[in-house]
């Protein structure tokens, strides 16, 4: 018996763009959905992003009042910055980066088109 993967749900009010924001900002690959839910999967965890009845839609501020942040590795913060902006999120300026040695990675905080919050983590140099 194979156990599940580790997977977050992101309940959304316009499910195509938010999926095509993670699809293309962490590279994420698409395994099933519809208009009503879409299931993306890299590295062994699944997203699922999940549209809400009736939820308006968002101006894209920052929701940083949540309980959950996903946190994704990347290649470049640099990057992604770029491949959010472009698809109507965004990733904070880089003076708001912050390392951390023990754990080997460089990060920041971004949001997605609706105001989800996630970090984006890129691996230390050396």
């Amino acid at each position: 018996m194979r156990m599940p993967s580790p997977a977050a749900v992101v309940f959304v009010a316009d499910v195509a763009r938010v999926a095509a924001f993670y699809r293309t900002v962490f590279g994420m690959r698409h395994m099933e959905g519809d208009a009503a839910y879409v299931v993306l999967e890299r590295d062994g965890f699944q997203l699922t992003i999940h549209g809400l009845r009736g939820e308006p839609a968002t101006r894209g501020a920052a929701r940083e009042d949540t309980y959950v942040k996903l946190c994704f590795p990347v290649d470049s913060i640099a990057n992604v910055r770029r491949e959010a902006a472009a698809l109507g999120g965004e990733v904070w300026p880089a003076e708001r980066e912050w390392e951390s040695e023990t754990r080997g990675f460089r990060a920041c905080d971004g949001r997605d088109p609706e105001g989800n919050v996630f970090q984006a983590r890129e691996p230390l140099a050396g």
